[in-house]
């Protein structure tokens, strides 16, 4: 996985790369700028070559601004024409960035495909006139702070509300932000009024918090990451890791080819609800046919009576027990994994079931997947200050029923869902995994883990009853609920992903049947 560091958390290992590598910030500085310059040049696809292609570079005071140079200097090498805005006067620069400046400058003596411009009235005429292909944001850099409470910029950054704009103007062009988007808060994802709109995001060293929060997705677009020699081994222990293809890959555990089915994960799953008022048994059929899609080697799913036919005509391969509570326990002592609460139902009957199987010690001590209802239950009955003797469990809300859980707004929630999730796992010693785009799975030691694989494809009723399935079958075949939760919401999204080409067409169904193939993939691409 790759860590995903906060602008502290990046500051302090950049800071190490300096003084305990003795890595100099002009070979930091050349490296990010040649990295951004090749990122470029995969962008159109031309390798080496970027001939006839015209570029705007604009470059603030700090190191951001420093980066842009180099990246000028090299996609000149590589052939582009090349404008370079300067936003402050050269006497205020100091360092590798004047250092930076005065090599382009050199550059002009030999190359007539290079102008600088101080200043934006000097600019404006030259660069009006021009069409660019790529506007390359090096204003701000990650020194930026964003009160949510208050975006507008101030000074010194109130002078960059004209660039800002000046570089939103030219949509024509793909606006490439070096590090992350003038205007973006690197830790939280909150933007300033304006922000830079970026089609690619050209970061270093390491992933950052803001690009999953708040407004980071919609501004940012593609992320790719550039190394720039500041090694993993520098950073803090992180509190947040990007779930990646080989962490799902490594987390699905292969049936040993002399096993039996019981030692590949026994699931038992108390899910659905029919009454005369009407039925929720799609969203038990849906959890239970994920858990077995998902590779557990025996499900089990406890029905109300007079409806084990319809789990057996759409998934033949599970067995059905009763919805009483002794035969409940008794499977529960066979279980590796537990889910609860799948379309169960709110009713006073209902609640009473969750209440008292939370509170059992035979189902207490297992894996638990509680979701959906079983949430709703823990809120009604307020079960989260009752119930302490869980050892493995993991939620899955999304924002609304963290809401309900936790008594916060659920804009608060979404304002700061790494630490919402971070600080609500904690305080009530349970993994929670934050149902959105991304979604976050954090542990009650810190550790939260981004998934940010899937669409909106996922946007339909009953996926999350999928999920749960999936979570519940590789927690049952040997991870623990944190682990399987990061790796099943990978896996949930990439089945999204692969259900049709038309994400508003996928349906939960599409997601369950195309679950295999998100598996398959993983191994086929060790081959």
């Amino acid at each position: 996985m790759n860590p995903v560091l906060t602008a502290k958390e990046m500051s302090l290992a950049d800071k190490a790369a300096i003084e305990e590598l003795r890595t100099g910030e002009t070979r930091l500085m050349e490296l990010a700028g040649r990295e951004t310059a090749r990122m470029i040049a995969e962008r159109f696809e031309t390798g080496a070559d970027l001939d006839g292609v015209s570029v705007l570079v604009v470059c603030g005071k700090g190191n951001n601004g420093g980066d842009g140079f180099v990246a000028a200097r090299h996609l000149l090498n590589k052939g582009a024409q090349v404008d370079v805005l300067l936003t402050w006067p050269e006497e205020e620069l100091a360092g590798v960035n004047l250092e930076g400046l005065h090599i382009l400058k050199a550059y002009r003596r030999y190359n007539e495909r290079l102008r600088i411009f101080t200043g934006l009235d000097e600019a404006r005429t030259a660069v009006g006139a021009t069409t660019y292909q790529v506007v390359v944001d090096a204003l701000l850099g990650t020194g930026l702070r964003i009160n949510a409470d208050s975006p507008q910029l101030h000074e010194p950054a109130k002078s960059a509300v004209e660039l800002i704009n000046f570089i939103n103007e030219h949509s024509e062009a793909v606006t490439v932000a070096i590090d992350l988007p003038s205007g973006l808060d690197a830790t939280t994802g909150h933007c300033s009024e304006p922000c830079v709109k970026a089609d690619m995001t050209i970061t270093m060293a390491f992933l950052k918090t803001g690009f999953f929060q708040n407004s980071g997705p919609e501004v940012s677009g593609e992320i790719q990451t550039a190394e720039i020699s500041i090694p993993e081994f520098l950073v803090e222990p992180t509190s947040c890791q990007l779930i990646d293809e080989t962490f799902a890959a490594e987390s699905y555990l292969l049936r040993d080819p002399s096993s039996a089915k019981h030692l590949n994960g026994k699931v038992l799953l108390v899910t659905g609800s029919a009454d005369g008022g009407g039925s929720m048994l799609g969203a038990a059929l849906l959890s239970a046919r994920a858990a077995v899609k998902t590779g557990a080697g025996y499900v089990c799913c406890s029905l109300p009576d007079g409806h084990a036919s319809v789990m057996h005509s759409f998934a033949p391969e599970v067995v059905v027990i009763g919805r009483d509570m002794v035969s409940i326990i008794e499977k529960a002592k066979w279980a590796d994994a537990i889910v609860i609460g799948c379309g169960i139902g709110r009713s006073e009957e209902s609640l009473e079931l969750i209440e008292a199987l939370l509170c059992t010690p035979e189902i207490a001590e297992k894996k638990l997947v509680l979701d959906a209802d079983a949430l709703f239950a823990l809120a009604e009955r307020n079960l989260m200050e009752r119930i302490t003797s869980l050892e493995d469990a993991v939620l899955t809300p999304h924002a609304g029923e963290c809401s309900r859980l936790s008594g916060l707004e659920v804009d608060e929630i979404l304002s700061a869902p790494i630490d919402t999730a971070r600080n609500l796992a904690s305080v009530w010693n349970v993994n929670l995994l934050l149902k959105g785009a991304p979604t976050f799975i954090a542990s009650p030691s810190g550790m939260v883990f981004i998934s940010d694989s899937g669409t909106e494809a996922l946007a339909s009723a009953g996926t999350g009853d999928v999920l749960s399935g999936m979570i519940g079958a590789l927690a049952a075949k040997g991870l623990d609920t944190h682990e399987a939760a990061a790796a099943a919401a990978w896996l949930h999204g990439r089945a999204g992903d692969l259900a049709s080409n038309v994400s508003s067409l996928v349906s939960s169904m599409d997601v369950l049947e195309a679950i295999p193939q998100a598996i398959l993939e993983l191994f086929e691409s060790e081959e």
